[in-house]
């Protein structure tokens, strides 16, 4: 799934009236960013003095810059076969497609607001906008106020809602999207965009729903050769096949913990019937945090168990959001407190596959 995050500066002034002083655009596949672009914008009027304050955006500063019509064809390239994604996307959105209006362009991207994304994702906290929202999980943002700090900080704050998205609606609306666009490309390209990496990947059919859901230390290896088979199971699956998405996981106790709950919740028709366990299992200690690799350089995961029971995992890249519990739990996806996790998690600690483990 590929997303573009847009942040925007404007003048200011009437809604209708808005010009762009400043745009950032991160063209983002679900885990990385592959393209990036940021600009002073040429808006050809005056900047309203309370935006000049806001920002520190000049009118000085944006006379030489290049007007919009200079950079249309950059906007159109790095966020085609895009969800425009932003932090109160409908302005963002609004504003954009008025400077391509101008241009006597019809822009239409389809479009996700993690402002509400966030109120249904991590809900109860006492303010959404963007510098309080990612204070409250602990997410860093450098030059509030301006395109590319904002639309950094926005990165991550993606990144978060869809570990987070249990449901999976954030994918399964992209797949909707995009299913007949993808299609075309079938089966190698599906292969070739999943990375080789520990984790979990989920197989889409066109109306968004997981009909397959698979785990591996090599995800492409593993889907190379499950679509390789020749049985009638996997040819219904080729042919209905419209998407391939994944969460990487960084470890194997990872994958199979997410393995584990997305096939308790989303029930895929093509997925066996797993043996479920009914003996007695308990941890040595109740309160810890176990600590392992991440997904990239610098990052960790955390399992939490409280009074002897699963309670999630999360991933972090800052030690403050390990040691600040209150920020640790907006951070966490929960996890179910069955015996199957509880064995795989039991499993790994007594063969000593977890790198630390943080008595509570």
């Amino acid at each position: 799934m590929l997303y573009a995050i847009v942040d925007i500066e404007t003048t200011g002034g009437k809604s209708n009236e808005d010009r762009i002083t400043e745009i950032a655009i991160y063209r983002y596949d679900g885990h990385n960013i592959i393209d990036r672009f940021v600009s002073l914008v040429n808006p050809e009027k005056k900047i309203q003095s309370f935006v000049i304050n806001l920002t520190g955006i000049t009118d000085k500063m944006v006379s030489r810059a290049p007007k919009f019509q200079e950079i249309a064809k950059r906007v159109v390239e790095i966020t085609e076969n895009c969800t425009i994604v932003a932090h109160n996307a409908d302005f963002d959105y609004r504003v954009l497609r008025q400077e391509f209006k101008n241009l006597a362009y019809e822009y239409e991207r389809n479009t996700l607001c993690t402002v509400q994304l966030s109120k249904k994702l991590i809900p109860e906290l006492p303010s959404y906008s963007l510098g309080n929202l990612c204070k409250s999980v602990g997410i860093p943002v450098a030059n509030r106020h301006r395109a590319d700090g904002d639309a950094f900080a926005t990165v991550s704050l993606l990144e978060l809602l869809l570990q987070k998205d249990e449901s999976k609606d954030i994918i399964t609306q992209s797949v909707k999207d995009f299913s007949e666009v993808l299609k075309k490309e079938k089966l190698s390209k599906a292969i070739s965009d999943t990375p080789i990496a520990i984790g979990v990947f989920y197989l889409h059919q066109k109306n968004g729903r997981i009909m397959y859901i698979g785990k591996g230390k090599n995800m492409r290896s593993k889907l190379s050769q499950l679509l390789a088979k020749k049985s009638k199971k996997v040819k219904s699956l080729q042919n209905k096949l419209a998407s391939v998405s994944y969460d990487m996981s960084g470890n194997y106790i990872m994958a199979r913990l997410i393995f584990n709950q997305k096939v308790e919740k989303h029930k895929p028709r093509y997925n066996s019937n797993y043996y479920h366990l009914t003996r007695s299992i308990e941890f040595e200690y109740p309160d810890m945090l176990l600590i392992d690799e991440g997904r990239k350089t610098g990052e960790k995961s955390v399992i939490l168990i409280t009074e002897g029971k699963l309670q999630g995992f999360a991933f972090t890249n800052l030690e403050h959001q390990i040691t600040n519990i209150s920020i640790l739990n907006k951070l966490m996806i929960p996890l179910t407190d069955s015996l199957d996790n509880r064995f795989i998690v039991q499993s790994c600690i007594k063969k000593e596959r977890v790198k630390k483990i943080i008595r509570l």
